[in-house]
């Protein structure tokens, strides 16, 4: 894999543990559940963002079954954070 691409995905996945470290640390301060929500959500998020080419490398899949999988992970964290905002 190019380098650029390995260290794009990494920035995201550092990007999104820490947005969902913040979002943890505020619902155990203020105990609201949409924060947890908001938390699992972007863990979803940051694990798309890197299990594309895990799926692709490691399994040795196509990429557009791996691009699938990827979707599929993103899709659920975001849908975990609507779930925060209708809460």
């Amino acid at each position: 894999m190019e380098a650029s691409f390995v260290i794009a995905k990494l920035i995201t996945l550092v990007l999104s543990l820490v947005v969902a470290y913040l979002a943890y640390h505020g619902y155990r301060r203020n105990g609201q559940t949409p924060m947890l929500y908001v938390a699992a959500g972007f863990v979803f998020i940051g694990a798309g963002a890197i299990c594309e080419g895990l799926i692709y490398l490691v399994f040795r899949t196509t990429i557009a079954s791996a691009a699938l999988v990827q979707a599929a992970i993103v899709s659920s964290g975001m849908v975990l954070i609507l779930v925060s905002l209708t809460k």
